[in-house]
């Protein structure tokens, strides 16, 4: 399974894991539909909104990994539609 590093887009992120989303609004990000966050490193989005971009990743990696469990039962189909242009 591949896990999520501070430096990859926003973007990526939530196309592979959108249940992620909820760890962004927390952390005041409510602009995750806009299609230039999708373009913003995560490393970037946390220092911009003053979280620590270490601890993200570890609960990023966990969801992930939740839905990974999930996924090995038949339980997640979820899809977060991209931005719109």
């Amino acid at each position: 399974m591949k896990k999520f590093t501070k430096d990859m887009l926003i973007g990526d992120i939530l196309n592979q894991c959108p249940g992620c989303s909820e760890y962004f609004i927390e952390m005041g990000m409510f602009c995750i539909g806009c299609p230039a966050s999708w373009g913003e490193s995560l490393q970037d989005a946390c220092m911009v909104h003053g979280v620590d971009v270490d601890e993200m990743v570890e609960k990023l990696n966990e969801k992930m990994n939740e839905k990974s469990d999930e996924k090995a039962d038949g339980k997640a189909n979820e899809k977060v539609p991209e931005p719109t242009k």
